[in-house]
């Protein structure tokens, strides 16, 4: 059939219109591509006339590097310019390894302190506490430097040497220890042990993910299932990880399911972001009962997990609804080994949501970010037909209460009693029950309150912080003289007691103490098997694996 001269004219409009199209397009990348060269040179020829003519020398490194950050900064915080001296840093948090000394360290007066070392480490081997300041390092001096300056010196090459100069932690003394820099590779699976009335449930701590630890976490399952022949059930503990490696996220699902399994997806500006990530070996045990445990630090990978589990009804997910972090970043390589992380993509688990919580495209006047409003917030299915919302995180199929940040234990934390403490508590203490037994006692509880007697620990709760805005408020408004009086009967009657908020906290300051003072003597494994004697959300994953008709009605969505 021949097209008429009205379709003619359709099919013409058409073509122009695409013609219309292409043009625009074009000359809207003309546009862009214009406004980047004229403001790379505008930036070029600044820079040239304050190297010129500024009154100083300037540094050219240091200035840089402020406006590329100031540049960054009104993107999301996950875009980072890598220079070439943090790129150390930046293969630890992918692979968990880095050369230097084995310690975490931490501000202490003046100085820097050995904060958490290591198992086996260096400082361990050298002889170094935690507690103990470095007074110097290979002859400069750490006074008044920051944590992050100290770190670079402590860093470096397996086999290279440092000596550093150490004011002891008690005693005061002052003496040289030579340190041997290794190869320090924190493992992605620092704890792993059977939970249960009859020890018959598998549990694993995942706290990042780096490369292999999908393989980590298979080895850790396997030697617990391989001891223990009737394993009932699983417990994946991603409370307090922060993510990482994409690719990882995908096999450690592939433990629990079967290849071919989408996984993620992810969609950029550009098409080559737009992928399809899916399982391709073989499972541990794709049958096993599973519970996934994350808390509000639980971010990116461990979202995806945590979703994938929930969308595919392959686990129960247990505790608080976790970060929010639906964005994925590609690294690109930069002149002189920097590198530039970057955002490219958005993530959707299997049921097609993505779990971002804030947006960043479109930021309020004052450049703060928000959440994404419930209201905009879309449904979406579970293999089963359960509803699960997009837009704010991955919400738990069981919810535990969130533990609110109490002031006077942040307090406690801030001013390094606790670990102080834990200090003078190791020095009287050559030994201690094993780490599963531990507890602190109320006599010893009791002690830690008389000790706090000579320290400063003064601090303002919420509602006093308020009621200092309200007076600020009342002033302005020319309300205060009236209220004065009673105002003045309200703070004082507000005025907290420090000694009844340490007694009316003190199970959550045992447990700080219990935890500062395990480290010192079991390390980071010990203090993470004591804490699970305790732990509220392990509780309820052993609960629900123990009742399989509750495990079946919950992915079941009945």
């Amino acid at each position: 059939m021949r097209p008429t001269f009205k379709h003619g004219k359709k099919y013409l409009i058409g073509l122009l219109g695409g013609i219309s199209l292409m043009f625009f397009i074009q000359a809207k990348e003309q546009d862009s591509f214009f406004e980047l060269t004229k403001n790379m040179e505008v930036f070029t020829s600044l820079f040239k006339e304050l190297n010129t003519y500024y009154v100083d020398p300037i540094q050219p490194g240091k200035i840089v590097k402020t406006g590329i950050d100031a540049m960054l900064n009104e993107l999301d915080p996950y875009t980072n310019y890598i220079t070439e001296e943090d790129i150390e840093d930046y293969r630890f948090q992918t692979t968990g390894k880095y050369g230097g000394i084995g310690s975490t360290v931490r501000k202490k007066d003046d100085y820097i302190a050995i904060g958490e070392p290591y198992e086996n480490s260096p400082v361990i081997k050298a002889g170094l506490k935690a507690g103990d300041l470095i007074i110097e390092i290979d002859g400069h001096s750490t006074k008044g430097k920051e944590i992050e300056d100290v770190s670079k010196f402590l860093k470096g090459s397996p086999g290279t040497q440092l000596k550093v100069k150490i004011r002891e932690a008690i005693t005061g003394a002052e003496s040289v220890k030579t340190i041997t820099r290794e190869e320090i590779n924190v493992s992605s699976v620092p704890y792993s042990g059977m939970v249960g009335p009859n020890n018959e449930y598998a549990y694993v701590r995942l706290s990042q993910f780096t490369e292999r630890c999908g393989s980590m976490l298979r080895a850790a399952y396997d030697s617990l299932k391989r001891a223990n022949p009737n394993t009932k059930g699983v417990i994946l503990d991603l409370r307090y990880n922060p993510g990482g490696l994409l690719d990882e996220a995908v096999n450690i699902c592939n433990i629990f399911m079967n290849g071919g399994q989408l996984v993620v997806s992810t969609k950029g500006k550009n098409e080559e972001w737009d992928k399809e990530y899916k399982t391709s070996g073989t499972p541990w045990d794709e049958k096993i009962p599973v519970t996934i445990l994350i808390n509000r630090n639980s971010a990116s990978a461990s979202e995806i997990v945590a979703g994938t589990m929930q969308d595919l009804d392959r686990g129960v997910v247990i505790g608080q609804r976790s970060f929010g972090k639906g964005l994925v970043q590609t690294t690109r390589n930069l002149s002189f080994n920097a590198k530039l992380k970057v955002t490219t993509a958005k993530y959707y688990t299997p049921s097609g949501r993505c779990i971002q919580a804030l947006d960043y495209t479109h930021r309020n006047e004052d450049g703060s970010v928000g959440e994404i409003p419930d209201s905009i917030k879309t449904k979406f299915k579970t293999k089963s037909g359960r509803t699960v919302m997009d837009g704010g995180g991955i919400d738990p199929d069981i919810k535990t209460e969130s533990k609110e940040a109490i002031r006077i234990i942040s307090t406690l934390n801030s001013k390094s009693f606790v670990f102080d403490y834990a200090t003078q508590y190791v020095s009287k203490h050559p030994s201690i029950a094993s780490a599963k037994d531990f507890t602190l006692s109320d006599a010893e509880f009791d002690d830690f309150v008389k000790w706090l007697d000579t320290k400063d620990y003064s601090y303002k709760t919420k509602t006093e912080e308020a009621l200092v805005k309200f007076k600020e408020v009342a002033e302005k408004e020319n309300y205060y003289d009236a209220i004065k009086k009673d105002f003045e009967t309200l703070q004082h009657t507000l005025s907290h007691d420090k000694m009844q908020d340490l007694l009316k906290n003190k199970k959550e300051i045992k447990r700080l103490l219990q935890d500062e003072i395990i480290t010192r003597y079991y390390f980071q494994r010990g203090r993470l098997q004591n804490q699970l004697m305790d732990d509220d959300e392990l509780k309820e994953a052993i609960k629900v694996l123990a009742d399989p008709a509750r495990y079946n009605s919950i992915l079941a969505g009945k």
